[in-house]
């Protein structure tokens, strides 16, 4: 067994863990002028923790950052 704890997206449909993982990816790289993140990914990924609003811009929190790794 290992201690790592469940990842995030655990429980999530395989192709909705996909789409949150780019959206992560996008606000990580700030390519969310080229690539708007979509309302319904923004509030889902502020609900679980990885995302919070700073002067309106979404950023990654440190969980954001880990569910990358």
């Amino acid at each position: 067994m290992t201690d790592q704890p469940d990842s995030p997206m655990t429980g999530l449909s395989l192709d909705t863990a996909i789409q949150l993982r780019w959206t992560l990816r996008d606000i990580k790289g700030k390519r969310t002028k080229l690539s708007p993140v979509s309302p319904d990914d923004l509030r889902t990924l502020l609900e679980m923790g990885l995302v919070e609003m700073r002067d309106e811009v979404p950023e990654l929190t440190d969980e954001g950052h880990r569910a990358l790794d």
